[in-house]
């Protein structure tokens, strides 16, 4: 059936190719050698590794910092959506362009402005001992770990979120305000419901690069802070251990389908409380 829809429509050939090669095979590759012991034969040593102490508590400190990445984002992008949405247009798109302006810039370089601005000598600490306080410990915490993944992944929440409430129609907040409705009435009952799909997609955009990043921890923790993340990446990089390290990466890609199954389920249902 592939190869007659090839055959067919032979534009879409480089996709299918794409697909297979930066898809399909890493897949199988990583489903292979999790299921793989170092002397070759199966186990499933490598999946229940997730559940040793150590690897339990980074599986758990990520996800209660992505939760936290996740609200925090959130909490910031709906009233911004809003604020996008009912500026003029020429406003409109300057605001805009400064939201998508800083992912223009490297990841890595955005990450490492972080650290001059939290290390001990940096600029924050600067402003804190000029206005008479102690000099705080704010790099290689938790909290830095979250401030860098909110400013990485905020406009990932922000524009699908922007993109859902501009399209709603001004008649239905209208007719809401007609029949008697006080603003804050017409947001949780109207403009709510309405922006779930939005609200759905910049989570699943936040969440799931937070629950699995390593890169931001690697920085902003100082090696000091291990999230499930680094635990995978040591486990490929420094210990060369491709079979712990991909039993742990499928054991996380079954922790981001559920997350993508739940959070769909709940944008299928989430207009029905639209009054």
């Amino acid at each position: 059936m592939k190869t007659n829809l090839i055959a067919k429509k032979p534009y879409i050939t480089p996709f299918v190719i794409w697909i297979i090669a930066g898809t399909v095979i890493p897949l199988i590759s990583i489903a292979y050698y999790g299921f793989t012991s170092k002397d070759g034969g199966f186990t499933f040593k490598n999946i229940t590794a997730m559940f040793r102490p150590d690897h339990m508590q980074a599986l758990g400190l990520s996800l209660l910092l992505a939760f936290i990445s996740t609200a925090i984002c959130l909490i910031i992008a709906f009233p911004m959506a809003m604020i996008l949405r009912e500026s003029k247009f020429g406003k409109q798109g300057f605001l805009i362009f400064i939201i998508i302006l800083p992912m223009w810039m490297n990841f890595l370089l955005r990450t490492m402005a972080w650290q001059v601005l939290l290390e001990r000598q940096g600029v924050i600490n600067a402003i804190i001992t000029a206005v008479g306080l102690p000099r705080q410990e704010l790099m290689n915490t938790p909290g830095a770990i979250v401030l860098g993944m909110v400013y990485d992944f905020l406009p990932f929440m922000i524009l699908p979120i922007y993109n859902t409430v501009s399209k709603i129609d001004n008649s239905m907040i209208e007719a809401a305000y007609d029949l008697g409705a006080s603003k804050k009435t017409t947001y949780t009952k109207v403009i709510l419901p309405l922006s779930v799909p939005g609200i759905v997609s910049g989570i699943t955009m936040v969440f799931i690069p937070a629950l699995t990043t390593f890169v931001i921890s690697n920085m902003l923790g100082g090696g000091k802070i291990n999230l499930i993340g680094n635990i995978i990446e040591q486990e490929f990089t420094i210990n060369s251990n491709w079979y712990l390290g991909s039993g742990l990466s499928l054991v996380m890609m079954l922790f981001i389908i559920i997350s993508m199954l739940l959070l769909q389920k709940f944008d299928k249902t989430g207009g029905a409380n639209l009054i």
